[in-house]
């Protein structure tokens, strides 16, 4: 298994982070034909609102004329195609390294996409305005990794906003969720996509993942400035903002 130290997502059986990149990209390959129906259904339609916020959240940077946006780990294109109606003059494109998550996108917009890893984007340096990535980032093998070559393909300003689920800070509902999480939303997840696997492996990643304030920590730690959060729905999800400098 990978350290306990280790700073990425960590599925069972994988020990090393090539190993828990390619498990994690079969596995978005399997689920992507039901995954939209899966989103709005677990989460009781909340992610719209969700997505809905984050936008809001980067709306003075979609209005700046030119604006050039890129959301990463895109899946099934709906954070995309929310921040494009936001936005209309400003030029929005996808990527995502699950090719059948792009192939969903693709049936729902005529948007720009391309398929490529989050940790080795095929993107100069200082290329975009705005980076989103919306319940992806705890899928990937190593969080700083990320954080560094998001902030890379960022301009000088540019802002990321990174939109994830979180551990809610109060105790009782945290403890709610996490039964939820591991005893119901399993059995749904696993019944309608036929993947079992990615349904225990999804809520367990949550659990792993760090929570708001040291995400907030991390993203300083890898030279993002003006670093905030806004916890959504009580704390099941956050979204974090940094500019890099």
């Amino acid at each position: 298994m990978l350290s306990p130290t280790s700073s990425g997502t960590t599925p069972t059986g994988t020990e090393n982070e090539q190993q828990a990149a390619t498990w994690v990209r079969g596995m978005f390959g399997r689920i992507a034909p039901r995954y939209d129906l899966l989103n709005h259904l677990l989460s009781m339609n909340i992610d719209k609102y969700w997505r809905a916020r984050t936008v809001k959240l980067v709306s003075s940077v979609l209005a700046k004329p030119g604006a050039r946006v890129l959301d990463v780990a895109c899946g099934t294109g709906d954070l995309m195609i929310a921040l494009a109606k936001r936005g209309p003059k400003a030029l929005v494109l996808g990527s995502d390294f699950s090719h059948p998550m792009l192939t969903a996108a693709r049936s729902k917009t005529s948007l720009g996409l391309f398929e490529a890893d989050a940790l080795a984007l095929p993107v100069a340096e200082g290329s975009f305005d705005l980076v989103t990535i919306a319940f992806g980032f705890r899928n990937l093998a190593n969080y700083q990794r990320g954080l560094v070559e998001l902030g890379r393909i960022l301009k000088p300003g540019g802002v990321l906003a990174i939109l994830e689920f979180s551990t809610p800070p109060n105790a009782l509902l945290a403890a709610l969720y996490g039964f939820y999480s591991r005893h119901v939303l399993p059995k749904i997840g696993g019944w309608i996509s036929g993947s079992p696997e990615a349904y225990t492996y999804l809520p367990e990643s949550v659990r792993k993942f760090p929570d708001a304030p040291e995400l907030a920590q991390q993203m300083r730690d890898a030279g993002f400035q003006n670093v905030r959060y806004q916890r959504m729905t009580a704390g099941i999800v956050a979204v974090h903002l940094g500019e890099r400098s």
